[in-house]
């Protein structure tokens, strides 16, 4: 592990056979890594994602939790439980893209694929809560892959500077609209699917 919050271009388990994969002529898959990421020793209170091809790990830490929270309650006014969805993995365009995101809220004639699991193209709302050790993530490739998807509202809430970051009016792979403010003032969606306004007065901070 290259630090105690993330796990890049990771170490493979000792029990998986290393030279088997090196020589297998199938190209690298999404489905493959996880597979591999569920052989690895993961740190209780620790979250998994892959972005671009490179395994991440994040500590849940209460105040990334408390946020976590404070965003699911409030989105539960529009969205069913069903429909609100925290660490669970969602594949997005771009190159092995399989995001664990912090809170997403789902269309309500969401349909899971033929997999068993959920699509970008039914997301409406995701939230990211900034870790130190991947942060440089949330503001960047997966910020392009929530664009790139038509992902209407990316909300980007850091606890350590104390301001939310609020994208919308997204083509190709940017969103064209951003509005900042810190925690206490409002962040109104009612101009978005999601059709809320949601509170961050008490937000914690790192």
């Amino acid at each position: 592990m290259t630090s105690p919050t993330a796990l890049r271009a990771w170490e493979v388990p000792p029990d998986t056979d290393r030279i088997a994969m090196a020589e297998s002529d199938e190209e690298l898959t999404l489905d493959t890594m996880f597979e591999w990421l569920e052989k690895m020793p993961i740190p209780e209170g620790y979250k998994s994602e892959i972005v671009g091809g490179n395994i991440f790990m994040a500590p849940q830490r209460d105040t990334h939790w408390e946020i976590i929270f404070a965003l699911a309650q409030q989105l539960n006014a529009k969205y069913s439980r069903s429909h609100i969805k925290s660490d669970v993995r969602i594949d997005f365009p771009g190159h092995l893209n399989g995001f664990a995101c912090d809170v997403v809220a789902l269309k309500d004639d969401a349909v899971r694929d033929d997999k068993g699991r959920w699509r970008y193209e039914d997301i409406e709302f995701v939230a990211e809560v900034i870790s130190k050790g991947t942060a440089s993530n949330d503001y960047g490739p997966k910020k392009a892959a929530f664009a790139s998807a038509g992902v209407p509202v990316y909300l980007i809430v850091d606890p350590y500077t104390g301001e939310w970051h609020l994208h919308t009016l997204p083509k190709g792979d940017e969103f064209h609209g951003t509005v900042t403010f810190g925690f206490g003032e409002e962040i109104d969606l009612t101009h978005t699917p999601v059709g809320l306004t949601l509170t961050t007065d008490e937000f914690p901070r790192d």
